[in-house]
């Protein structure tokens, strides 16, 4: 995901907060990896390498504006570790992607189709209760673990 800078700095000026580099290099850290769902302390090792005088303190009082701004997200994979993952600033109104799950080799791949549009209608219908979000998390086997799997039995 491209950042749009321009955009980061008015949603800070918007809410009366400055445009500092730390917030930048924490934003773009995670825009560059979208797919590694990162920890704080993954997020410190990779800003670190081009700023070494940020600390731990700074990104994760950074990642806690970045979520307050909801410009990145929480998610817990339950693996033990809290992790953040960029949001899309575009889309409105928001909806996660979700998340597969592999239970043998602990990958985690995002899965962008939203198959509950037609599920949160039904509930809103039915019950008046209107649906704003949602987190699925499918566990299973990947591919991978799959194809491997096959080769053992085989042999």
């Amino acid at each position: 995901m491209a950042i749009d800078r321009e955009r980061f700095q008015k949603i800070l000026k918007e809410k009366g907060l400055k445009v500092t580099s730390q917030r930048m290099v924490v934003l773009k850290a995670l825009a560059r990896n979208p797919e590694k769902h990162l920890t704080a302390e993954e997020i410190y090792e990779i800003v670190k390498v081009d700023n070494p005088e940020i600390g731990l303190a700074t990104v994760y009082r950074t990642v806690q504006l970045l979520l307050e701004l909801e410009l990145i997200e929480r998610i817990n994979l339950d693996d033990g570790y809290v992790r953040y993952e960029i949001g899309d600033m575009e889309e409105e109104p928001h909806h996660r992607h979700h998340h597969l799950i592999c239970l043998k080799c602990g990958s985690v791949s995002a899965f962008q189709d939203d198959m509950l549009e037609s599920l949160e209608n039904s509930v809103m219908s039915s019950t008046g209760f209107q649906v704003t979000d949602h987190e699925v998390k499918l566990y299973g086997y990947c591919a991978d673990c799959l194809r491997k799997e096959k080769q053992e039995a085989r042999n």
